[in-house]
């Protein structure tokens, strides 16, 4: 929602600011510089990337525009799904594990927090590490070093939308030049013209500069931004997700590995200490009754 508003308040200062100075709107009004300016951005945006860059490119978009940022209560469910699984591991050993994250779409831990069950990258991660943990005997920071690859892998390859998304809004100033020069060329055939003619014709043509810049610094460039802090949001809820996980191989009790997880969490999302102990004993009433 708020990419949306910052959207409409960069083109209402903008267009507003014109106005208010007596410009005329319809000068802005040149859909061939926009064609050639945006066409040619989308163009270099599918020549430079993959086809699996620009899906992505496409589905972060949606994201951005339609999906809700995350909060405090996202990192809540994943503790207390982790907090659910260790204690089984606790009870009932490792083993005990292998239905749920074999199957997580059935697990009532996991269909207990929607959430945590629609975030496939945190779903992935916890059931991939549960599950190499239970096949293999391996030391803590052997898991651990297993588990910041898989972070490292995800971060690297979640960047490549955002980064080549960014190098389209780094290009169209120079596209915006681009339409510029062809006004300019299509000015210098209207010279025999009035200057009326020549006036207007020169103004369609700084039109292309003005969208290049506009387009760039207004809105992909922010936007390739806010896709590059959802790649960072997920990356540090696997680092959560890992803290608790690494805590627990090292033998530490559910409650003592969640506490590790919750130091991990942003500030400005990180429950304190005594909420997050209120919140796990009703968790454990909930499920006992």
């Amino acid at each position: 929602m708020f990419v949306i508003i910052g959207m409409v308040v960069v083109l209402a200062c903008v267009i507003g600011g014109y106005l208010l100075e007596g410009g005329n709107l319809h000068v802005l009004w040149q859909p061939i510089e926009l064609l050639i300016i945006f066409g040619s951005g989308i163009g270099s945006l599918l020549v430079g990337s993959p086809m699996k860059v620009n899906v992505a490119i496409g589905k972060n978009l949606v994201t951005v525009m339609t999906g809700k940022p995350k909060g405090k209560q996202d990192y809540l469910d994943i503790l207390l799904v982790l907090f659910d699984l260790l204690s089984l591991a606790r009870r009932e050993g490792v083993i005990a594990l292998e239905s749920h994250v074999n199957k997580p779409d059935s697990s009532t831990i996991f269909t207990n927090r929607p959430s945590v069950l629609k975030n496939h990258h945190v779903l992935d991660f916890i059931c991939d590490n549960f599950k190499a943990y239970t096949a293999a005997s391996m030391e803590p920071h052997e898991f651990e070093a297993l588990m910041d690859t898989d972070i490292d892998s995800h971060h690297e390859d979640a960047l490549q939308a955002p980064t080549n998304l960014n190098r389209v809004a780094d290009a169209f100033p120079a596209l915006g030049i681009v339409a510029a020069v062809m006004g300019v060329v299509l000015t210098m055939g209207k010279l025999s013209e009035p200057p009326e003619v020549l006036g207007h014709s020169i103004g369609a043509a700084l039109v292309g500069t003005f969208l290049g810049v506009l387009l760039s610094y207004g809105f992909f460039g922010p936007l390739a931004a806010i896709m590059g802090s959802l790649v960072q949001d997920t990356s540090i809820q696997l680092q959560v997700v890992k803290a608790a996980m690494n805590a627990f191989a090292m033998g530490w009790p559910p409650a003592m590995s969640l506490e590790s997880a919750r130091r991990a969490i942003p500030a400005h999302d990180r429950p304190g200490f005594d909420e997050l102990e209120a919140i796990l004993r009703e968790s454990k009433k909930s499920s006992k009754g």
